[in-house]
């Protein structure tokens, strides 16, 4: 009597933990998957993906919790010049996010299949410390995706993870 007790005991409890494992919500993947864009990254530590993108027409963001982010958004139609685009896109997106004081372009290249261009600015107030911009966009075939990935403030450690982690967003 004793042992189907302790057998039913040890069923319920089983069960129990099963039904809570499969209805508990899931933990964080760590990972960035945006179908609409066409985009997915592996998220480093400290990188979440985040729910709502603070630019209208942004399909995702990923976020670090110290002031750096970055997001996706599919390009409509084919892009013909690519080094065009992305200077066009840096500098709407330097009045949006930066309005620095002074912003200068600190690197400007082509990468495979597209065009990076990043941007620092800076500010006379004491307050506001640099920050960092960088636009790249990611071409294959009649398709194109746009990357905005933002620092405020920069730091060179930061700057540094920021580019890895956009370096390794994968599109297609």
């Amino acid at each position: 009597m004793l042992v189907a007790l302790l057998a039913g005991m040890g069923l319920v409890a089983g069960a129990t933990a099963v039904v809570l494992q499969i209805t508990a919500p899931q933990a964080e993947t760590g990972r960035l998957a945006d179908g609409l864009a066409g985009v997915s990254a592996a998220l480093p530590q400290g990188w979440r993906v985040g729910s709502v993108p603070p630019v209208t027409g942004f399909t995702s963001v990923v976020r670090d919790g110290a002031g750096g982010l970055i997001m996706a958004r599919p390009v409509p139609g084919p892009v013909k010049d690519a080094e065009k685009a992305t200077a066009d896109a840096a500098e709407l997106y330097s009045r949006l996010l930066l309005k620095g004081d002074r912003v200068s372009v600190v690197e400007d290249k082509e990468i495979p299949q597209g065009h990076t261009r990043a941007l620092r600015a800076e500010y006379q107030d004491v307050v506001n410390r640099p920050a960092f911009l960088r636009v790249t966009l990611i071409t294959r075939g009649q398709r194109a995706v746009l990357l905005v990935g933002l620092l405020q403030p920069e730091e060179a450690a930061r700057r540094q993870a920021l580019d890895a982690l956009m370096a390794g967003i994968r599109y297609g």
